[in-house]
């Protein structure tokens, strides 16, 4: 390998190359209008293919009526094609994204967003599956089993209220007989 790479010159000058481009520019330029001109052509053969001049002077009542109902029958069959054909644009154009989208997801490329958490209530969520017709307000409370502060006071025994006594009954040889004959069961 060469210790010094040489520069290369470029083998066409910068005022050539601009030559040059102003050249192709003018030749596609011209091209583009004659395409257009050759596009115009077409239409207007085409055109008078399918809708010739209408002739309507010296024609009877009867004729002209015969005259459109001829032409009412044609754009009934021109407004079917043009269906037909919106139609398959329209399918042809969901085919192309469909097929866009598999090739995103095949190639991977996919980049998915940063999700962020959000708060929801539990109303948001129901209103959001069942639609908005539905209006269900969800009241967790109101399943709840109630409880009233007397049921619980009343539930209490009385002995326990002073744990203090009830270690000095128990203290002794008389609490530890009232505990035997407890255990024991009622006298017999």
């Amino acid at each position: 390998m060469p210790e010094h790479v040489q520069e290369r010159k470029p083998k066409i000058s910068a005022s050539r190359k601009l030559m040059l481009k102003s050249l192709m520019v003018a030749k596609a330029k011209e091209e583009l209008e004659q395409e257009i001109l050759v596009k115009e052509e077409e239409k207007q053969k085409y055109l008078t293919e399918r809708a010739p001049a209408l002739n309507t002077g010296g024609l009877s009542l009867a004729q002209l009526q015969d005259l459109c109902r001829e032409l009412h029958a044609k754009i009934d069959v021109v407004d079917e094609e043009r269906y037909d054909i919106e139609a398959k644009v329209m399918l042809n154009t969901r085919e192309i994204k469909d097929l866009n989208i598999k090739v995103l997801d095949l190639r991977g490329k996919f980049k998915r967003p940063n999700l962020r958490r959000v708060r929801v209530s539990a109303d948001a969520i129901l209103r959001s599956l069942l639609g908005s017709k539905h209006k269900v307000s969800m009241d967790l409370r109101a399943n709840l089993k109630s409880v009233k502060k007397e049921d619980t006071e009343k539930k209490r025994p009385v002995e326990d209220s002073d744990w203090r006594k009830n270690v000095e009954a128990m203290s002794g040889m008389e609490g530890r007989k009232k505990m035997f004959d407890a255990a024991k069961g009622p006298a017999q």
